[in-house]
């Protein structure tokens, strides 16, 4: 089929889909749990013919540890749905209810968003916690992954349909996409398709907003920092640095700037020097920074990337102020931390900074869907639109209004005679 075809088709699925009563959606998860059990060693050897293609193309380090999709990753992703079936659906539940008069009542009530087209990077796990939160919603979706997962995106996306067809969820709720070609095609489908989640770099996030009339609900970079203040806990701050930054690098939840503020920075930035450099990250530094530890010089550019690797920028601050400044100035709206004992600079860091995502003594790292108990995630969003931060289950819906009447018209309600609103909330 052609791209408008696949559009066409997967419309007309997601309005069966949407009135899909529980049971069904769960019994399909449960069945997708299942295909990706018995069906492990397909799915790890077509994995393994990927990972073998992209070392010959040498693919980075951090990619290839995305790309692989081995019996660990298949026991995360089941788990990932098992927790999945056990949320309360979330289509169909009354938002509010207002009693406008006598017999007339107006329902807010959520509902699927319809159509998603989702691209995403080289992680084949990911397309399994697309699908399942899209099928949990009641969304049709089209997933388009990295080429370099072709093979282990093709044989999921078979079992998930053929798993869930089995038990009479409707036919081509989910399409697979296989070039950029096609991705060009479906950013000119507005017609059947009601939202694109890009996941990538900020390149290509800004490509597909130029290049779409489709609503657009992603982040563009991951540019997470780590604030250590004056009043914190130095072997708690160096425990959470090391987490953000090293627990896994090669995602945008991990720390890429570590701020210090000058208070402490003495006393803390050879604590941290130590505890990094033993797991192997390449340290880059303000000239405040080296002239207390050894490190490279960090340049402008490095404030402002992602490093998606073993590598941490460095900067030592006047206090909590410049550290809200500079996270405002140079972050990308995802996810940052602050690690102090000072109740009142948390609460002013967790009000200022203007990020989906924002925490005190934690590491950055929980920044996550399925960490925040909303099985897994489509992406992270660090939109002001109907979503942001993890976009799980309530990310994936919007809401219609539904009026009740008993025979009422607007014209009784007009002139000097009209009928008056109650307005009363019924919930």
């Amino acid at each position: 089929m052609c791209i408008a075809e696949i559009s066409a088709t997967a419309k007309s699925a997601s309005i069966q889909l949407a009135t899909t009563k529980t049971s069904v959606k769960n019994n399909a998860l449960a069945e997708i749990a299942a295909a990706m059990k018995q069906r492990s060693a397909e799915i790890i050897s077509a994995n393994k013919e990927d990972l073998t293609a992209a070392k010959k193309s040498n693919l980075a380090a951090p990619l290839l540890k995305r790309l692989a999709f081995d019996e660990n990753k298949i026991a995360d992703v089941c788990a990932g749905i098992d927790s999945l079936i056990k949320l309360d659906d979330p289509v169909g539940k009354t938002i509010s209810a207002t009693e406008l008069d006598k017999g007339l009542r107006l329902y807010k009530v959520s509902c699927p968003i319809g159509v998603i087209g989702v691209v995403f990077e080289s992680r084949p796990d990911a397309l399994v916690q697309i699908s399942t939160l899209c099928l949990k919603s009641g969304n049709a979706v089209l997933l388009k992954g990295g080429s370099e997962a072709r093979n282990t995106n093709k044989i999921l996306a078979e079992a998930i349909s053929a798993a869930t067809e089995k038990v009479g969820i409707p036919k081509d709720w989910l399409q697979l996409l296989e070039t950029r070609a096609d991705v060009a095609e479906m950013l000119a489908m507005d017609e059947y398709i009601d939202l694109v989640v890009p996941r990538g770099s900020n390149e290509f996030v800004r490509y597909i907003m130029d290049n779409t009339n489709i609503a657009v609900l992603g982040h563009a970079e991951g540019i997470c920092h780590v604030y250590v203040d004056g009043d914190a806990d130095l072997d708690m701050a160096v425990n959470i640095a090391a987490d953000s930054k090293c627990q896994y690098v090669a995602v945008c939840n991990a720390a890429e700037t570590m701020l210090v503020d000058e208070k402490i920075a003495t006393a803390f930035l050879p604590k941290l020097k130590a505890a990094l450099e033993q797991r192997g990250v390449e340290l880059r530094g303000c000239s405040r920074t080296a002239s207390i530890i050894d490190v490279k010089p960090a340049i402008e550019e490095d404030w402002s990337t992602e490093y998606l690797d073993y590598i941490l920028s460095i900067r030592v601050v006047a206090g909590l102020d410049e550290a809200i400044e500079h996270i405002n100035h140079y972050g990308s709206g995802h996810t940052d931390a602050i690690v102090t004992a000072n109740k009142e600079k948390a609460a002013k860091f967790m009000d200022l900074v203007d990020s989906a995502n924002v925490f005190w003594n934690a590491s950055t790292r929980f920044s996550d869907g399925f960490r925040y108990g909303l099985g897994a995630e489509v992406g992270i969003s660090t939109n002001k639109l109907h979503a942001r931060g993890p976009v799980g289950l309530e990310g994936l819906l919007i809401y219609k209004w539904k009026l009740l009447g008993t025979g009422q018209i607007a014209a009784d309600y007009s002139g000097s005679d009209a009928r008056k609103f109650t307005h009363k909330k019924l919930r």
